[in-house]
């Protein structure tokens, strides 16, 4: 494995001891993950984190782990962070199937934790991240135990009619157009300028903190989703919907104030599937873990309440 890059500033510093590595999928595709592991750790947590995001994002939340004696490794999937996108015009999303993340996850746990990072491992996923952690959990038995904040078991479609997102989606996909963002989304990353309004949290500090961090490092990040991604999502969540039992225990941390996912899904799929605890952030956005810091400890509640002692 290669040494990559980590991008602190004087606001996120790394995680004590952390190193970034370039792994490699078996459909080459070349991935950016960091790993960090305390003295004595009590086993490993996994960092999966959403559409657009970068390792970066979770310096936080790992130096919070590490404070409970847990080694983390964080991953950058295909098509964001520091890992492998196009060369032309990269703030643009391409994503046409989720089974590409499954390949990530897979090349993580049996390139670098595994090999090297202490059991037992535990998940932590956020939307997107969360999303790919159910994939995997109908099959995959890597996992003592799996956190998801935010997932993403349903689509706003915000002024669309599902049936029409449907249609149009089809559509643009059959004109060979998946590639083309969807109306009204930006086509560049979100910077500081942003904040007012944004659906994603309501602490100013952090968001300034991951702006600081996208104005060193701007090839970090990514525009709004694509007619290829949404397709890919719809197509995804569909199997999620037909999922039995996770082969872990898992804890869902919605955030009460959600305009990015749907609650309701979310709580169907909590009544639906066995093995499935939810517990909702009554004030929180869709970032929780990018949220004030009384929304963040009542997460770190839930999550000490859930782990093993």
């Amino acid at each position: 494995m290669q040494q990559a890059p980590l991008h602190p500033t004087p606001d996120n510093p790394a995680p004590p001891g952390a190193e970034a590595f370039e792994l490699v999928t078996r459909d080459k595709q070349r991935l950016r993950a960091m790993r960090a592991i305390p003295a004595e750790p009590r086993g490993t947590f996994i960092i999966l984190g959403g559409r657009g995001d970068f390792i970066e994002r979770y310096f936080e939340t790992a130096r919070e782990l590490m404070a409970r004696g847990f080694a983390v490794a964080v991953l950058d999937m295909r098509g964001q962070g520091a890992s492998q996108r196009a060369a032309r015009q990269p703030y643009r999303d391409r994503t046409r199937s989720f089974a590409g993340f499954d390949e990530d996850v897979r090349t993580l746990m049996d390139d670098l934790v595994i090999p090297s990072c202490p059991g037992p491992y535990y998940a932590l996923g956020h939307s997107t991240g969360a999303h790919v952690l159910l994939r995997l959990l109908r099959d995959k038995p890597w996992f003592a135990r799996a956190v998801l904040v935010s997932p993403l078991v349903e689509i706003i479609y915000g002024p669309w009619p599902r049936p029409v997102a449907a249609l149009l989606v089809n559509a643009m996909w059959l004109a060979g157009l998946a590639n083309r963002f969807l109306p009204g989304v930006r086509k560049t990353p979100m910077g500081r300028d942003d904040f007012p309004g944004n659906p994603l949290t309501s602490d100013r500090r952090r968001w300034d903190r991951d702006s600081t961090t996208l104005e060193v490092a701007p090839q970090l990040g990514l525009g709004g989703p694509t007619f290829g991604w949404l397709k890919a999502a719809r197509q995804s969540i569909a199997r999620i919907n037909r999922m039995k039992k996770p082969l872990a225990p898992v804890l869902i941390v919605a955030a009460g104030d959600d305009r990015v996912v749907g609650n309701e899904g979310i709580r169907r799929l909590a009544r639906k599937v066995p093995g499935v605890a939810l517990t909702f952030i009554p004030d929180a956005k869709h970032e929780i873990l990018g949220e004030r810091d009384m929304i963040r400890r009542q997460f770190l509640a839930a999550l000490d309440s859930f782990l093993p002692a």
